[in-house]
């Protein structure tokens, strides 16, 4: 059985969920924008590289501490109903679809919480979702932190081994999309590595690998 890994932000989906987050939670006054101002900062000291992207989650997650699951749970379905179903790559489509009728196993490798992720993942029929899982304590309220290691960078890959375990594949003999440099780790792990409308840094080392570099398109909502 092969193990088919896919980014979801910006190679599944044509969009990063996490901004258009943001976004939708300031208008709608659930945060405010001093704190949408300083979840931007964060982000633009990861893309600097002046922080890590473990870091930039953690931050991100640590202002969830007391706030009811159920409640984010309700408003992240919300979310993805006006702001994200509708965003999904033609080609990233097309694929899934390619591999599903392959018999391989289609695992969901993303950053993302698991609120949004298991949406996309069961609108796409994915058999796992290896994400950001939000801790909940016997409260029902958010402790502030991620559920196990944090899926980014070199935790993606430590999620990607685990899975490969668990489902008795291969990392070699794994195949894995992703858009982001930051994904690299496991890109050097699997056997096949593409690049789907990747940023500029893994565009560049792509060329030097000689890894596939494809574009899957924009959403037909966006192309009109």
């Amino acid at each position: 059985m092969r193990l088919a890994f896919f980014d979801l932000d910006r190679t599944l989906l044509a969009v990063n969920s996490a901004t258009l987050w943001v976004r939708r939670e300031v208008a709608l006054g659930h945060i405010s924008k001093r704190q949408a101002v300083r979840a931007m900062w964060w982000l633009a000291r990861y893309q600097l590289g002046f922080a890590s992207g473990e870091a930039v989650v953690a931050e991100a997650v640590t202002h969830l501490r007391g706030t009811p699951a159920q409640n984010l749970e309700q408003r992240t379905a919300r979310f993805y109903e006006t702001e994200v179903r509708h965003a999904f790559r033609p080609g990233a489509l097309t694929q899934v679809a390619r591999h599903r009728a392959a018999g391989d196993r289609l695992v969901m490798l993303t950053s993302s919480s698991n609120y949004l992720s298991q949406l996309a993942a069961a609108e796409l029929g994915f058999d796992a979702v290896l994400c950001n899982v939000l801790e909940v304590g016997p409260d029902g309220l958010h402790t502030g932190r991620v559920d196990g290691r944090v899926c980014f960078g070199e935790g993606k890959l430590a999620h990607a081994r685990l899975e490969a375990d668990r489902a008795g594949g291969s990392l070699e003999a794994a195949i894995f999309y992703t858009d982001s440099y930051s994904d690299l780790p496991v890109m050097e792990a699997v056997g096949t590595a593409v690049a789907v409308n990747p940023d500029p840094r893994l565009k560049r080392h792509a060329a030097r690998c000689g890894w596939a570099i494809v574009d899957w398109g924009a959403p037909l909502a966006q192309v009109a």
